[in-house]
């Protein structure tokens, strides 16, 4: 009876250690924008400061990204948490992460969806996306132009 109690016990301290270890979730959202990266990283600081009138603790335009308060909808005062918004230039584009620690993703995805909005609000459509540069076909011979002898 002692070494199934004993059993038990070494079995929820190996659980508990597993928790405590694992490192904690910080999922963050992503999204792509169709503008630049100066339009995109000044429509998200209007964004968070004017629309949302949260208090922007850092930003930093070159580096593109913003620090700031985020209260939920409906929160208390105990519940702000520091979220993080960074604009990067990727190939093809740009793209926005949007990290609000310990809330669930939902949050994140809201925020980013908000601020994709206002965008298009602000700048209309975005500019059409560049086609890569197509080569042009090689001739195909026809009954007028013979194909050319392979170089040797």
């Amino acid at each position: 009876m002692r070494h199934r109690s004993a059993q038990s016990t070494l079995a929820a301290l190996a659980l508990l250690t597993c928790v405590a270890l694992a490192p904690s979730a910080s999922a963050r959202v992503d999204g792509s924008s169709s503008y630049s990266k100066a339009q995109t990283y000044s429509g998200a600081l209007r964004y968070v400061r004017v629309d949302m009138g949260y208090e922007v603790v850092e930003k930093d335009p070159d580096a593109a990204y913003l620090i700031f308060k985020y209260a939920p909808p409906g929160s208390s005062k105990g519940a702000v948490v520091t979220g993080t918004l960074e604009v990067i230039e990727a190939s093809g584009g740009v793209r926005l992460f949007v990290n609000l620690p310990r809330l669930p993703e939902y949050y994140e995805r809201v925020f980013r969806d908000g601020l994709l909005k206002k965008l298009r609000e602000e700048y209309g459509a975005p500019p059409a996306a560049k086609k890569p540069a197509d080569k042009p076909a090689p001739d195909k011979p026809t009954p007028d132009k013979p194909a050319e002898p392979p170089a040797e």
